[in-house]
């Protein structure tokens, strides 16, 4: 069991080179008791974008603060706090910010997709 904030948890720069002003905090692990799925949060800052790419696993995001797009497979979708979206595995996406204050989003993948 787990009970929290999100400002207790250290942020994590994502370093991928088609990265950018990208940082993740691991909220919920198997640890916690939440067995197969980790729950992250994700901040991207004005003009930051997470990696185009795609893997063998889905993903839910929900939008908590800010403008965005979610790029899957050649289609843009725009974004907004409450905004919410189920990727499915091997898709190719990326999420950007649009806006001018930070883009947060949460991201809950299955355990192998939390590297």
């Amino acid at each position: 069991m787990i009970v929290s904030h999100e400002k207790n948890i250290e942020s994590i720069k994502i370093e991928n080179p088609q990265a950018k002003d990208a940082i993740m905090k691991v909220l919920i692990t198997p640890k916690d008791g939440w067995e197969g799925h980790v729950m992250r949060v994700v901040e991207l800052n004005e003009g930051g974008y997470s990696p185009r790419h795609k893997h063998d696993w889905p993903h839910i995001n929900y939008v908590i603060r800010g403008r965005g797009i979610l790029h899957i497979d050649g289609v843009d979708h725009k974004l907004i706090a409450g905004s919410f979206a189920y990727v499915p595995s091997n898709k190719i996406h990326q999420f950007k910010n649009i806006g001018e204050e930070k883009f947060v989003f949460m991201c809950i993948v299955p355990e192998e997709g939390h590297k």
